[in-house]
């Protein structure tokens, strides 16, 4: 935030548990307190956890679902009303390519990402004549903390050094032959919360370098 505000742009943070609908709600309803308006709503938090099904938490898969399924509803909840007044919205859900196809050992990340498309669709027929959008974009590999963080267990199962993990076990499978960039991401986002996109509602747009054309 400070970046953006050293470059005159303003920027304002809030703190929000999403595991929580009251935090949830406060942290929309401070923004419009602050700017009068909520125009884009982006559901971006996620986490992973790698477990075949018999061997996966219970609790565990549970809180996954209610941070990357129930906490986009809520948002969304919340969002529509102030939205339909104003006769303009944009609502983006970050699902992935695991809301498309089935991946071994992630049944909580592809539950929560097949359902928040399905989330998507219904929540942009419901608001279709009320000026809103609402998307989904669905990454493949991205470049992140979180892919990269994977990368020491693909080593040790695939029993091959660390820095050949991207070569010898990602790559393969896509045929850009690279990871998709953060901001590649961010730009799309940026694009469907444009005036440009107002045609655009209830899609699932997939940038995963090629993945899922196989």
């Amino acid at each position: 935030m400070k970046e953006y505000n050293d470059n005159g742009f303003e920027a304002h943070g809030i703190v929000c548990d999403v595991t929580k609908e009251d935090q949830i709600n406060q942290a929309i309803d401070q923004t419009v307190e602050k700017y009068g308006r909520l125009d884009v709503l982006v559901n971006n938090a996620g986490l992973q956890h790698v477990a075949m099904i018999e061997d996966f938490p219970t609790e565990k898969y549970e809180f996954m679902l209610k941070i990357m399924l129930v906490a986009p509803f809520i948002a969304t909840k919340r969002a529509f009303p102030i939205m339909k007044k104003q006769k303009f919205g944009r609502i983006i859900n970050m699902a992935s390519i695991n809301g498309v196809i089935g991946f071994a050992g992630k049944s909580a990340y592809n539950s929560a990402k097949h359902g928040v498309i399905g989330l998507t669709k219904v929540a942009a027929l419901e608001a279709a004549d009320s000026g809103i959008t609402v998307n989904a974009i669905c990454p493949g590999y991205v470049d992140t903390p979180l892919v990269r963080g994977q990368f020491e267990d693909l080593s040790k199962t695939r029993n091959i050094p660390l820095e050949n993990v991207l070569e010898e076990v990602l790559y393969p499978l896509v045929p850009q032959k690279r990871l998709i960039d953060v901001q590649e991401i961010a730009d799309y986002v940026s694009f469907l919360a444009s005036e440009k996109a107002k045609g655009v509602t209830g899609q699932a747009v997939i940038l995963d370098g090629g993945y899922t054309a196989q």
